[in-house]
């Protein structure tokens, strides 16, 4: 699967990308089909402390999915986008 990772208006660690595409890697489990996903990161303004936000579009033939999910840090923000994105396979497949 091909993994494209857009950080908005940052840099995003090794350690961070490295996080994100071993947790996509374990999508292909429940799909062996994933063409391709797209991962856009980012921080938003506000004063709450759960403000970074992780979208993920996920491409399978004939689907795109689509998930979103704030958080603390980006790590548990991805780690919640991939299960709702493993999730729809799931249900996508029934």
């Amino acid at each position: 699967m091909k993994v494209q990772i857009h950080s908005i208006h940052f840099d995003a660690d090794k350690a961070l990308l490295a996080f994100i595409k071993s947790k996509l890697q374990k999508l292909t489990v429940f799909n062996d089909t994933i063409i391709s996903s797209e991962v856009f990161l980012r921080v938003e303004k506000q004063d709450r402390k759960e403000n970074k936000l992780v979208e993920i579009k996920l491409h399978i033939p004939g689907k795109e999915l689509f998930a979103k999910k704030k958080s603390i840090s980006f790590e548990a923000a991805a780690y919640e986008v991939v299960e709702a994105l493993r999730r729809q396979i799931v249900k996508a497949q029934a």
